[in-house]
């Protein structure tokens, strides 16, 4: 379905009992709102109704050309704008990637918003913080960001040769049909360039605004992440200030919602029950 949100339009996946209590699913780059498809058959059968939103510049009804349009101010202000349209006061809110820092965003701002927070791969902006200012490994593993804040390199790079280097990237979402899926969509034009213009609008300031999370929260790590270590994710529970649980996968990459997704639903669902 289409919901009209601050001015832009949005592509949202509904699914699950029309009565069922909502939960707000927020994706990562440079994927999209199908990585939740292996996970919510889980939620429907639980009860919950589950609305899985493209973000901002994923839509293409909401892709303004601006790179402070993506600052993540603006990416928190729309799924509370979604929220808004679709008439839910609050919801269950599960975010991957990026989609889990404005999760934390959310649920550091409007709790009011977010009954419970699951968080995946990335943890509270503050944590990553700490893990690159204190663990060299972190600040290694987080070096790719400055290629994809260059303007016109990064795209070229990651699109040469059929986008071959963004299909390397995301080698561990499955095989050739579902890296396709993900990586076909970023070679429409404008497509990558919003996507990474959240890299571009990233600044500490943003980071460090966003402030402890007080609601019940679970975040799941996955111990082969090469994008996140260890040091940040232990770091996360220092800035949630509500119940919290860390969970961590064994043998499982960056791409937690397409190669685990029955634990990760499995985490969803202890916290939301929880």
């Amino acid at each position: 379905m289409r919901v009209d949100a601050r001015g832009l339009t949005f592509e949202v996946r509904t699914g699950g009992p029309a009565d069922g209590v909502p939960v707000l699913l927020l994706h990562g780059f440079p994927q999209h709102a199908g990585e939740w498809d292996d996970v919510v058959p889980a939620l429907h059968a639980a009860g919950l109704r589950t609305y899985a939103l493209d973000q901002r510049g994923y839509s293409p009804g909401a892709r303004p050309a601006a790179v402070e349009a993506y600052r993540i101010p603006e990416l928190v202000a729309d799924a509370a704008g979604v929220l808004d349209a679709l008439g839910v006061a609050s919801a269950h809110v599960v975010g991957h990637d990026w989609g889990s820092i404005v999760a934390w965003g959310l649920a550091a701002a409007h709790p009011e918003r977010v009954c419970t927070l699951t968080a995946v791969s990335v943890p509270h902006p503050a944590a990553m913080g700490h893990a690159l200012a204190t663990d060299p490994g972190q600040k290694a593993r987080s070096s790719y960001i400055a290629l994809f804040r260059k303007p016109g390199k990064a795209e070229k790079v990651l699109l040469a040769l059929n986008a071959a280097a963004l299909r390397k990237l995301l080698g561990g979402v499955g095989d050739a049909a579902r890296v396709a899926r993900y990586a076909d969509p970023m070679r429409e034009p404008g497509a990558l360039t919003a996507a990474l213009n959240w890299y571009r609008a990233l600044s500490g300031g943003d980071m460090k605004a966003v402030g402890p999370v007080g609601v019940p929260t679970t975040f799941v790590w996955s111990e082969k992440d090469v994008a996140i270590g260890r040091t940040a994710a232990e770091a996360c529970a220092a800035h949630v200030t509500g119940e919290y649980r860390f969970v961590a996968l064994p043998g499982v990459t960056h791409w937690i919602p397409d190669e685990a997704p029955a634990p990760l639903a499995e985490a969803i669902l202890a916290r939301v029950g929880g």
